[in-house]
């Protein structure tokens, strides 16, 4: 992956930079968080219910006494950690399958093709709240709903370069000195697809906390009192014209990571090359418009 001059002009947009110290400021909020946070997220207070903002309590309490503030940076460790790791397998099981089909064709490849194609022709959305019906509601439903939904997005990208890549004559000297198509896959072909890998993973945690808030939401997510910035929405929903901060605080802190990561992704994208494959760019189109 080379850098080129158009990238690293990019890269040093102040917006660029922005999102990603608010990503930075986030991540380092989660990682924190049992240190940071001034009171414990789940603790109720019944002597100070939906108080407003305070020296004890900088962004008041909900309708259990519990401090804003404090579910709001746990809440990170949930929305943004589950992201991240349902980003990793995403990518690593899309990766994998996209490369593979691509790369020997035949009937692996036509039936990852179909597969692929069956679940990007419903909004994942949709199609997560089917799997998360079945599988039952809370955490381990969302990581199985959101991991079958995602992956197809990935593999669609990586099997599109794979089918380029596999005639390449480095790939065919390989294979003339006697390598396997695991050791190509792995060695010659992987390497070569991580820049739209890599921007497709960014906009993807975007996507991710969206899809997993949304979940949460509409209460088949992760479950109170965790604190988690849907179901905090959600728990914010009785209270609406009485204390709408309690839905405010966490659909922006939402809205703030969703953009961050959305305006990375596509800096990425110029920055690691500009000339990005039009599957990718068709890819990152698709999962904005269907998510």
């Amino acid at each position: 992956m080379t850098i080129s001059g158009t990238g690293w002009r990019a890269l040093r947009d102040p917006a660029t930079v922005v999102a990603a110290a608010v990503l930075a400021v986030i991540g380092v909020g989660a990682l924190a968080a049992p240190w940071v946070a001034p009171h414990d997220p789940t603790a109720v207070d019944l002597e100070h219910l939906l108080e407003g903002p305070s020296r004890r309590h900088l962004l008041g309490t909900d309708g259990l006494g519990r401090d804003e503030l404090s579910r709001l940076i746990h809440g990170a460790r949930w929305s943004l950690g589950t992201a991240l790791v349902v980003t990793v397998l995403v990518t690593l099981i899309g990766t994998a399958v996209g490369a593979a089909a691509g790369f020997s064709r035949g009937w692996v490849d036509w039936v990852v093709v179909r597969v692929v194609d069956a679940l990007l022709a419903f909004p994942a959305l949709l199609l997560a709240l089917a799997i998360v019906g079945v599988v039952g509601p809370g955490l381990r439903g969302v990581l199985v709903a959101l991991v079958s939904v995602g992956w197809a997005t990935t593999a669609r990208v990586v099997r599109g370069q794979a089918l380029s890549l596999r005639e390449q004559d480095y790939v065919t000297a390989a294979r003339a000195a006697g390598a396997g198509d695991v050791r190509i896959i792995v060695g010659h072909v992987i390497p070569h697809v991580m820049s739209p890998v890599l921007v497709l993973a960014s906009v993807e945690i975007g996507q991710l906390i969206l899809a997993l808030a949304g979940l949460s939401f509409l209460g088949l997510g992760v479950q109170s009192p965790t604190p988690e910035w849907g179901t905090m929405v959600n728990e914010g929903r009785a209270f609406l014209f009485s204390k709408a901060d309690l839905m405010i605080w966490p659909g922006a802190a939402i809205s703030v990571t969703v953009i961050s990561c959305n305006l990375l992704g596509d800096r990425l994208r110029e920055v690691f090359d500009p000339r990005l494959a039009p599957e990718a760019r068709e890819a990152l189109s698709r999962a904005r418009t269907t998510r």
